[in-house]
């Protein structure tokens, strides 16, 4: 009866965002057809299409928004999901059926199936903002009412939980904290001798011998089992009972209590894998970074291309040597890869490196000399105000760099890393960082590892945003740069 019922409120859900999908398109061809025109600029007081010639595009943009919307797990419960978490959801959704309409519509022009022009640019940016509003609006409703009825004592899911230690009683916890979530605790099972110290709430229930008996007298939705990993194998009868009653079983996956990684459910050849990671994973988030990292990449190339000629020539005419400096420096999850760069050194600058190693300034295996005596002078100029990194966006278009991520160490300074340092390496090196915008040289070698570990953890693509923004003046005062 409950799973029925989820479904019909699940295609309910569905097909009510369809017809905000079909307001918006609406909507926006009235902003852009009525509203516009009287009140916005002058260059809405042109001839604006009938409605009858954008009607044939709404059919296109509800199998776009319904296809994105089904893959974005949009329609799973969401109990217990961040509300900002559905929200970016939305936003992506919302982002990525507003570009796949408006490359369809180009297409079309192309092929000459639409005239030049017919589809208001302004029509196709309206109608993607106000998908995202309704969405976002009706989304925040449903969570809303959802929460007060749950929080009413209706629409629960009674569990029972299978074992009574500190992550059972964590569960529970959060369960009684989490009233609008939806839960009702049945009790615990111990899977044991009687303790003492046993959770006064909930009850008790008895042992795993009483599963059978309590599924069968209570009307029981959820087993969760918060049991040690060695107790598993001998509950597997337990967890095929439970499935043929059609009862929801889960697993409280704390295997390994002190890990720190985000755990993810994936599947392969259709045997599931428990994964752990450190790094971000989100495929799409990932591919955003990848798409800002070429779009950049080429425009300050094509900007820059001057300026890159004027470097190589004054190189060229100022010190012995070639343009660009190769050195071969570790990237992701240590994968070598050539880097490249202006050269700002005499052409002998690694041979002469031993002589200098005792008056290394920076703490830890990487080699620094705020007064390094083998910086030609138009070298020095390039590094204050980093302009010596410019081919290192040929890496980035390569795939070998992003724009934004941990420096490339060279391999020498990775053998000498202890453990914790290492994970650095878990993500595709960048030309800037969080180090290269806290002071650069001025940061000493452990905070310059904290500060990297401290950008995988927290990464996003906002973050990315920022730190290239905060690039910008760091570069331009030359501040930390030796």
């Amino acid at each position: 009866m409950l799973k029925e019922r989820a479904r019909i409120l699940t295609v309910s859900i569905f097909a009510l965002d369809l017809a905000l999908i079909a307001a918006a398109f609406f909507a926006a061809y009235w902003l852009r057809g009525e509203v516009l025109p009287a009140f916005g600029p002058e260059a809405f007081a042109g001839p604006f299409y009938p409605l009858s010639d954008y009607l044939p595009l709404l059919p296109l943009a509800l199998a776009i928004w319904g296809v994105l919307l089904l893959s974005s797990d949009s329609y799973r419960s969401h109990r217990t999901v961040p509300l900002l978490d559905e929200a970016w959801a939305v936003l992506r959704v919302s982002f990525l059926g507003t570009a796949v309409l408006t490359l369809t519509i180009f297409a079309l022009r192309l092929g000459e199936t639409l005239l030049e022009d017919q589809i208001s640019r302004t029509w196709i940016l309206l109608f993607g903002a106000l998908s995202c509003l309704l969405l976002l609006t009706e989304k925040l409703a449903i969570r809303l009412t959802s929460r007060y009825v749950r929080s009413r004592g209706l629409n629960y899911r009674t569990v029972l939980i299978v074992g009574t230690n500190a992550t059972a009683r964590s569960l529970a916890q959060s369960i009684g904290q989490h009233r609008f979530w939806g839960f009702r605790l049945l009790g615990f099972l111990r899977t044991g001798e009687p303790e003492a110290g046993e959770p006064p709430w909930p009850p008790v229930l008895g042992s795993l011998e009483d599963l059978p008996r309590l599924v069968e007298e209570n009307p029981v939705d959820d087993v969760i089992f918060a049991v040690r990993r060695r107790e598993l194998d001998r509950m597997e009868d337990l967890f095929e009972m439970l499935q043929e009653l059609g009862i929801r079983t889960r697993f409280a996956m704390d295997l390994f209590p002190a890990a720190k990684a985000r755990v993810e459910l994936e599947e392969l050849d259709g045997m599931p894998l428990l994964t752990f990671s450190t790094t971000p994973s989100d495929p799409l988030q990932m591919a955003a970074k990848r798409a800002l990292d070429v779009g950049i990449a080429v425009l300050v190339l094509l900007v820059g291309l001057p300026l890159v000629g004027m470097i190589a020539l004054g190189i060229r005419l100022t010190s012995t040597g070639s343009v660009l400096f190769r050195q071969t420096r570790c990237g992701l999850n240590g994968r070598y890869f050539t880097l490249y760069k202006f050269r700002t050194m005499v052409h002998d600058a690694e041979v002469r490196r031993r002589e200098l190693m005792h008056l290394n300034e920076m703490t830890g295996p990487t080699f620094k000399l705020r007064s390094d005596p083998r910086v030609t002078p138009l070298g020095r100029l390039l590094r204050r105000f980093s302009l010596d990194e410019l081919p290192q966006l040929w890496n980035v278009l390569r795939g070998d760099m992003s724009l934004v991520g941990p420096r490339p160490p060279i391999p020498e300074e990775v053998a000498q890393y202890q453990r914790w340092q290492r994970r650095r390496l878990s993500m595709k090196p960048g030309l800037t960082c969080l180090w290269q915008v806290s002071g650069r040289n001025e940061v000493d070698f452990d905070r310059w590892m904290e500060l990297d570990l401290q950008y995988i953890d927290s990464w996003t693509p906002m973050l990315d945003l920022k730190i290239l923004l905060k690039t910008i003046p760091a570069v331009l005062t030359g501040r930390g740069a030796s």
